[in-house]
């Protein structure tokens, strides 16, 4: 056996232990699939090694702390953990840190919502009015939210005041009453072109909470979660903020960010997750284990077309989208110290995750990953949009 091979082999094994799946099963409805942990081709082996450069080096320049997942066809090509979970304790992070996942936490609430769609449990096309009579803006669809096309004011901005007050804990139904009460001008009329909103999403919890008759945490932990083998994901209202697997969020000169009321309004934000669950998440959804194929294709298309380079589905920003090539569907989050980045190219069936509880935008340099998987020079493009 010569030297190469040796050395071959050691990285397969360095690899193997390090980055690879494990056993993982994911169940849903009653049926299982098993990713199994097969060995890396030689091509693939390269590739983990650039992306472990890629993000070691990040980590030790003090631009990234966080965790990554790169897969493929359900097949995990790199994993890596690297920083700290809690900076005061030096607890480092692991497969199980939770991250807070900021607005990524729209593409489950947008995925609960098509799913009590498909149920006949709800009309995406009907005024949200409708489910809610005492709703101010009369013309506002639920597509209109989903979509962030309904001009609604940002909930945010509206309720400063009640939102800006430490150890505060508000809910949606409180958002929701203070917000109608306020009965502040819309920004601009149902479906006049795109603006992004968190007051669209956090109603969007509401109205699952309406038409399923559970409350929006445990409707997700019982119809996606649980099923998934989503185990280390949950709605803040569902976790332990003190817990030894929960991530503490801080500036970028390791500060710690204190949480505020509109950390516990839902839908917008606030669930907790981790890079594996995630990747299950996502295999679920390139398998139609989830939602249907044709349900899919509508949270995938671009439904604002005066956006030209990129656009928004039901839940999903995306790139490319007239290439079906190339069409990457995503959302990043950012909120306090959380940095959170979930891209799936669909034609090769490709999975990025990273999530950072450290304020930086290294989290946002998908591109580099995919230059990576593809061979291409890097473009040290940064996305940072929510």
């Amino acid at each position: 056996m010569n030297r190469h091979i040796i050395l071959l082999f050691l990285l397969t094994m360095f690899l193997s232990c390090g980055n690879s799946a494990g056993e993982a099963t994911l169940r849903f409805n009653g049926t299982e699939s098993a990713f199994n942990a097969s060995p890396l081709s030689k091509e693939e082996i390269v590739m983990a090694n650039k992306l472990d450069e890629l993000f070691t080096g990040l980590n030790s320049k003090g631009s990234f702390n966080g965790c990554v997942l790169v897969s493929k066809a359900g097949k995990i090509l790199y994993k890596r953990s690297l920083g700290f979970l809690n900076k005061s304790t030096k607890n480092l992070l692991t497969d199980s840190s939770m991250f807070q996942l900021a607005s990524v936490s729209k593409v489950i609430t947008a995925t609960a919502v098509l799913l009590l769609y498909e149920r006949g449990l709800l009309d995406i096309e009907a005024p949200f009015k409708n489910y809610f009579p005492d709703f101010p803006y009369n013309d506002v669809r639920i597509r209109d939210l989903l979509s962030h096309r309904s001009g609604l004011p940002n909930y945010m901005y509206t309720l400063n005041n009640q939102m800006c007050q430490p150890d505060s804990n508000m809910n949606n139904l409180t958002m929701y009453n203070c917000f109608v009460s306020k009965n502040a001008p819309p920004y601009l009329k149902p479906d006049r072109r795109f603006n992004y909103c968190n007051t669209n999403y956090a109603m969007l919890a509401l109205l699952i909470e309406k038409v399923s008759g559970l409350s929006y945490s445990r409707f997700l932990k019982e119809e996606l979660f649980r099923p998934l083998g989503m185990n280390n994901t949950a709605t803040i209202r569902d976790i332990d903020l003190e817990g030894s697997n929960t991530t503490k969020p801080y500036d970028n000169r390791w500060r710690p960010i204190n949480f505020e009321a509109s950390d516990f309004v839902l839908g917008d934000k606030s669930i907790y997750s981790t890079t594996h669950d995630l990747f299950l998440f996502s295999e679920a959804l390139y398998q139609n284990r989830i939602i249907r194929p044709a349900t899919q294709q509508m949270a995938y298309t671009a439904f604002s077309k005066e956006i030209k380079l990129s656009n928004y589905g039901y839940g999903w920003r995306m790139k490319n989208f007239k290439d079906p090539d190339k069409k990457d569907v995503y959302h990043n989050g950012w909120w306090h110290g959380y940095r959170s980045s979930f891209h799936r190219r669909l034609k090769d069936t490709l999975t990025v995750v990273i999530l950072s509880n450290q304020l930086n935008s290294s989290t946002y340099q998908v591109q580099k990953v995919y230059d990576i998987l593809d061979s291409n020079v890097s473009t040290g493009e940064v996305d940072d949009e929510e």
